[in-house]
C-alpha cells in the first residue's frame, strides 16, 4: 500500500498473550486485514506493539520476546510499519505523533491493571473503529490443548466433554462468564480463507518454491525460515503445503498440532512470504504435485526428515529431480520449544486469566449499572 494524503490508518495489533496473539492465531491478522483490504482505500497500516514492561503489567508474561514480538507482525502481511515499545493505553497524542487518523481493535475489551478501558480516549474522540475476531480461535484455547494433552481439537475429532470443561474453565474466575474470555469451537468458511488469499497465480519469470510441513503455532522460527526461503530468488512464489492433522501427529507424536489444519492454514496465508497454501498437502512430495504446480525449488529446514509410513524418503522425487535444497533458518525455536515455555509458566497463565475475566466482569457490571442509572433518570424526566 501507498501513503496517500493526510495522516496513516493506524491497526493496533497487539500481541499480548491475554488478548489474541502472542501466539499468532486467526484472529490477529484477521484484526489488521479489514483495515488494509478495501481496494478504493490508500492507507498505510502501523502496528502499535506493546513494550514487554507494558504487557507484564496490565497483561501477564508474554509467550513470545520482545523482539520476537516485533518480527512477527513486521511478517503479517497487511502491517506496512511496527511501531515498537507502544503504550499500553492508547492515547490520541499517540495517534497524532504518528500521523494516524485512527486506531482499529477487534470485538472483544482490553482494560488496565485498575480496570479502565484502554481505547477511553480515542473512541470518545470518534476516532477508534472495530473488527470481528475470528470466532473461537483464542490463545486460551491453545493453552488449554498443551496442558491437556488431548487430541480433541484435531480436524476429524469430536470435541469430548472432558476436553469442552477443561477448555471452558481454563483459568476462570469461579462461575465467572463473560463475552471476552473463554472458548468457542472454531468454524472455517471459505469467506474466511477468501480474505487472508492473495488470489494470485504464479505469473511468468516468478519461481516457483515449494515448503511443507505443520507450521503449528505459528511463529517466529517459521518465519524466518519462510523469510530465507522467499530471498532464494528475485520473483519467488512461495506454496506452503500444510499437512494433515493425523499426518502431523503421525511424525510429531503426542497431542501435536496443537492447531488444526483449519486454524494454521490462516496462520500461514497471513505470512508476507507465502504466496498460496495447499490445505492437506500429501507427506510425500510427489511428481504428481510437483508436475500441477510447476515447482522449480522443494526447500526444507535443518529439522529432522521423518521417513513415510512405508519408510521412504518423503522428499525422494525432488532429490532425483535435482530440485531440492534445505534451508538453516539461523533460528533454533521450534513448537516444542513455546509448549515447554508456556507449560513452565502454567499457574502464571491460569492466575492471568483469571484476574483478566475478574476485571473484564467487574468492567460489564458497572456498565450495566450506568445503563441501568440512565435508563431511570429517563424515566423521571417524564
Amino acid at each position: 500500500t501507498a501513503e496517500g494524503p493526510g495522516r496513516q490508518t493506524a491497526a493496533r495489533h497487539e500481541l499480548s498473550c491475554g488478548s489474541k496473539p502472542c501466539l499468532v492465531v486467526g484472529g490477529g491478522p484477521e484484526a489488521s486485514e479489514p483495515v488494509a483490504s478495501p481496494a478504493e482505500l490508500t492507507c498505510l497500516v502501523l502496528a502499535l506493539c506493546l513494550a514487554l514492561e507494558e504487557i507484564s503489567k496490565h497483561k501477564g508474561p508474554p509467550v513470545f520476546t520482545q523482539e520476537e514480538r516485533y518480527k512477527m507482525v513486521r511478517a503479517i502481511k497487511w502491517v506496512d510499519e511496527v511501531v515498537p515499545a507502544a503504550p499500553y493505553v492508547t492515547t490520541l497524542e499517540t495517534l497524532d505523533k504518528h500521523n494516524c487518523d485512527f486506531c482499529v481493535h477487534g470485538n472483544d475489551i482490553t482494560l488496565t491493571v485498575d480496570g479502565r478501558d484502554t481505547y477511553e480516549e480515542v473512541k470518545q474522540a470518534g476516532r477508534y473503529r472495530e473488527c470481528r475476531r475470528t470466532q473461537g480461535v483464542s490463545t486460551t484455547d491453545l493453552v488449554g490443548r498443551m496442558l491437556l494433552v488431548t487430541k480433541a481439537h484435531h480436524s476429524g475429532h469430536e470435541i469430548s466433554s472432558e476436553y469442552r470443561e477443561y477448555a471452558d474453565s481454563f483459568g476462570k474466575c469461579p462461575g465467572g462468564r463473560n463475552p471476552w474470555t473463554g472458548v468457542s469451537q472454531f468454524l472455517q468458511t471459505s469467506q474466511k480463507i477468501i480474505q487472508f488469499a492473495s488470489g494470485k497465480e504464479p505469473q511468468p519469470g516468478e519461481t516457483v518454491i515449494y515448503v511443507a510441513g505443520a507450521f503449528d503455532l505459528f511463529h517466529i522460527g517459521h518465519v524466518d525460515f519462510l523469510e530465507k526461503v522467499h530471498g532464494l530468488a528475485e520473483r519467488p512464489y512461495v506454496i506452503a503445503g500444510l499437512h494433515f492433522d493425523q499426518e502431523v501427529n503421525h511424525y510429531k507424536g503426542k497431542n501435536y498440532p496443537i492447531m488444526n489444519l483449519h486454524e494454521r492454514t490462516l496462520s500461514v496465508l497471513a505470512c508476507r512470504y507465502v504466496s498460496e497454501v495447499v490445505i492437506g498437502a500429501p507427506y510425500a512430495v510427489t511428481a504428481e504435485l510437483l508436475d500441477h504446480f510447476k515447482v522449480d525449488l522443494v526447500c526444507h529446514g535443518k529439522t529432522e526428515i521423518v521417513p513415510d509410513k512405508d519408510g521412504s524418503d518423503p522428499y525422494q522425487e525432488p532429490k532425483r529431480r535435482g530440485i531440492f535444497c534445505q534451508i538453516d533458518s539461523g533460528n533454533d525455536l521450534t513448537t516444542d520449544l513455546i509448549v515447554q515455555r508456556i507449560i513452565k509458566n502454567r499457574l502464571e497463565y491460569e492466575a492471568r486469566n483469571q484476574k483478566k475475566e475478574a476485571k473484564e466482569l467487574a468492567f460489564l457490571e458497572a456498565r450495566r449499572r450506568q445503563e441501568a442509572q440512565r435508563e431511570r433518570e429517563s424515566d423521571c424526566d417524564f
